[in-house]
């Protein structure tokens, strides 16, 4: 694997699909949203991640299918149920189509063991965190059977998934 582009080049040459896989129960919680959310104080995803939405309404205004699936521990945790309450402002109102997925029911699937990206069936970056959830680095791949593995991984995740609207924490 090479050094990583940055998402807004990832999602600018994107000309079909993004698909991420998440399956870890809580991220980078030294995030001051993570910790205003935690304290009780409002969250506008919209403002706190402006970046992030612009670079993904562009994708999918232009057609691009940005799908998101969430492998999660029930009862969810603290961060789980941050990321649910910001998923409409956020995820959902970039366009994207996000999808959630008790750990129970994903016992029988082939999973890679990180979190991932697949951008148009070929290119992969891979996310790898620290124990705390932090990030350490992105590994980037054009690599034909690495995106083809990780694509079917996504869509048998995909494939069971709650959708974001239907989806009820535990």
């Amino acid at each position: 694997m090479t050094q990583a582009p940055t998402f807004d080049s990832l999602f600018r040459n994107c000309q079909r699909s993004a698909v991420h896989l998440e399956m870890r129960d809580g991220y980078m919680r030294s995030d001051p949203a993570f910790i205003d959310w935690a304290a009780g104080k409002t969250i506008d995803p919209a403002e706190r991640w402006r970046g992030w939405l612009d670079i993904v309404k562009e994708a999918t205004g232009r057609g691009v299918s940005v799908r998101r699936a969430r492998i999660v521990s029930e009862p969810v945790s603290d961060y789980i149920r941050f990321e649910h309450s910001v998923t409409d402002g956020l995820n959902i109102n970039a366009g994207e189509e996000v999808g959630w997925l008790p750990r129970q029911q994903a016992t029988e699937l082939a999973l890679p063991g990180n979190d991932f990206w697949v951008f148009d069936d070929k290119a992969v970056l891979v996310n790898h965190f620290d124990g705390d959830g932090d990030s350490l680095e992105h590994e980037y791949a054009e690599d034909p059977q690495l995106a083809s593995f990780l694509s079917s991984a996504f869509e048998k995740v995909w494939d069971k998934a709650v959708p974001h609207a239907q989806y009820r924490l535990v």
